[in-house]
């Protein structure tokens, strides 16, 4: 511009998906043919939030070094839940780099591969290369990453996603909610994307939760 990053929280995202009959593939095994890929999400984090709900966040470089958005990944929508690879993650120097601007933890980016890389058509750096790409067109709106706490209306910062983004349906963000002392706080977004990069509209299954009005966290 993840967060309980372990692997109990990549299953409840899968078993959300599975529900609908679309998976993102996230287990087990590169024996297989790569799977069909109907399209992809990209998750994007509102760093301040996500480290002000978890209690060991503070401690992570993208909390310490003040990141205002970070990205989870880039999702693979399919059928089969059989996406683990012992491919190798590593990137060059450079790349990572690149990467970690949006990417911060490498055991994360690690961590992703190897539970989505056999669900993919491409490798480690094509795909991180990709999410550097995406991440880089998406334009952002000025309230997400401003340094004070704002206020945002559902519908009005739906609607400055598509102003800044040409193409991108209404249909095609989801916006993900989490109280703190009994108030609304944006936490992330989700863009979804067919398998060229074209922006779509959500999978039904892939549902948001933010009420009306929320907040938004500044950065720290």
């Amino acid at each position: 511009m993840v967060l309980m990053s372990s692997q109990s929280v990549l299953t409840q995202k899968l078993l959300l998906l599975i529900s609908s009959g679309i998976a993102m593939g996230f287990f087990a095994t590169s024996a297989h043919a790569t799977p069909t890929v109907f399209g992809y999400v990209m998750e994007v984090q509102m760093t301040p939030a996500v480290c002000l709900f978890d209690n060991q966040g503070s401690k992570k470089r993208k909390c310490l070094e003040g990141y205002s958005l970070n990205i989870t990944g880039l999702y693979p929508e399919t059928t089969t839940r059989e996406c683990q690879t012992n491919s190798s993650a590593v990137l060059s120097p450079l790349q990572a780099k690149v990467v970690a601007r949006v990417m911060p933890d490498e055991h994360a980016r690690r961590q992703l591969w190897a539970e989505i890389g056999g669900c993919v058509p491409m490798s480690a750096s094509q795909y991180f290369r990709n999410v550097i790409n995406y991440a880089e067109r998406l334009k952002i709106p000025a309230d997400l990453t401003s340094s004070e706490n704002k206020t945002a209306q559902l519908h009005s910062l739906r609607g400055q996603f598509q102003r800044l983004n040409p193409g991108l349906p209404a249909s095609g963000l989801r916006f993900s909610c989490r109280t703190h002392r009994q108030t609304n706080i944006l936490t992330e977004v989700k863009v979804c994307y067919k398998p060229n990069g074209q922006y779509k509209g959500c999978a039904e299954n892939i549902q948001e939760n933010c009420p009306n009005s929320f907040a938004i966290k500044g950065s720290y």
